[in-house]
């Protein structure tokens, strides 16, 4: 059976204790940019604690998606009433809708190049006009073992994210940092 979690499912556990905040004010400050009860989608949304947490602390209405079941259950005990999907994001019909908003926090590194490039496209679809796109993924283009799941992680460099995202019918806002150097990409959609 194929782990499509990209080794989350198999570290689960450790992840939900060891899951910190860092990235949180970036979050925040990107949420507030949008309107009171806009529907924003979470990819990779783990347990909810911090990003789906903070998406609903500012007024903003949630959908999440993840593949790992263990994280799925965990998000489930953590918020009840939001919609969520146990799926990978080749697999998602992203709740066959779209959205004002849709964030990515350390997802995207974990896929494939063919993988990245059909998310950001599959994201730009998936936003209303006018709909903000935020996600983290580091500056450079360089590929690395994770020392917790042991999978291959890789980044396409900014370069190329600001090339696939404006393909896509996505103009660039900003691009920006959290304490914990994390980089982030931050879109609006033209369509």
């Amino acid at each position: 059976m194929i782990d499509e979690s990209n080794g989350y499912e198999s570290i689960a556990e450790i992840y939900i204790k060891e899951r910190g905040r860092i990235g949180s004010s970036t979050v925040s400050a990107w949420a507030r940019t949008l309107n009171k009860g806009a529907v924003v989608l979470d990819i990779g949304c783990g347990t909810g604690i911090p990003v789906t947490k903070i998406l609903l602390d500012e007024g903003l209405a949630a959908y999440a998606l993840d593949a790992s079941p263990t994280m799925i259950k965990a998000f489930r005990e953590n918020f009840p009433n939001v919609p969520v999907a146990c799926e990978s994001v080749e697999r998602s019909p992203f709740f066959n809708r779209s959205f004002d908003g849709i964030i990515a926090v350390g997802l995207i590194f974990l896929l494939s190049e063919e993988t990245q490039r059909m998310l950001i496209s599959k994201m730009a679809a998936a936003l209303n006009p006018g709909g903000r796109l935020l996600f983290s993924a580091p500056l450079y283009k360089v590929e690395w073992k994770d020392i917790i799941t042991e999978q291959t992680s890789r980044s396409l460099g900014a370069e190329q994210y600001r090339a696939l995202m404006l393909a896509s019918g996505l103009s660039i806002i900003d691009e920006s940092d959290d304490e914990g150097e994390n980089h982030y990409f931050n879109a609006i959609s033209l369509d």
